[in-house]
Order: structure tokens, then sequence, then C-alpha cells
């Protein structure tokens, strides 16, 4: 059995919108290491590239999270090949 310690995941994340847009890229594969992963662990991953990706994923900034097509919070838990979907709140009149 595999140590949930120093396991690894990798999920395949989807930009959209504007994050597709300042990212350069409508997505990408991403293996993140350890026992703790969440979506909050994966923005944090991603903030730490800074760029773009630390103003888009930044402190007030407004971002969506789907896995797999569904709406999650930050605590949500992420498994192997999971696909993980980036975008702003959508507005509309």
């Amino acid at each position: 059995m595999p140590d949930s310690r120093t396991s690894a995941i990798t999920v395949q994340l989807v930009y959209l919108a504007r994050l597709r847009e300042a990212f350069g890229r409508a997505g990408e594969s991403l293996t993140l290491q350890g026992a703790d992963s969440s979506v909050g662990t994966l923005l944090a991953v991603l903030r730490e590239r800074g760029g773009n990706f630390g103003l888009e994923l930044g402190a007030g900034r407004a971002v969506r999270v789907a896995v797999n097509h569904a709406l999650v919070a930050t605590d949500a838990r992420l498994g192997d090949g999971d696909e993980v979907a980036l975008f702003p709140p959508v507005t509309g009149g």
C-alpha cells in the first residue's frame, strides 16, 4: 500500500475565461506531492509561480473551482486524474 504522505496525484487543470487569457494556456497537467491534495493546496502551488498566476489567484481575486464538473470549496480533496476547472464568477444581466 502506498504511503499517503509521499504519494503523488496528477490533476488536469482547465483555465476558463480571463484566466485562460492571463495564463496564456487553456490547461495543463499538474502533479501534487504529499497527503494534502486539496483545492487550497493546488491554488497555493499555482500562486507560488508568481506572475499572472500570483495576480489572478491572489487574495481578493474571485475565482471559482469545479472538480469533475461540480463546484467545490477550497477544502475539497483531489484525487488522481481529477479535472479541475478554474474560472471567474459569471455575472450577467
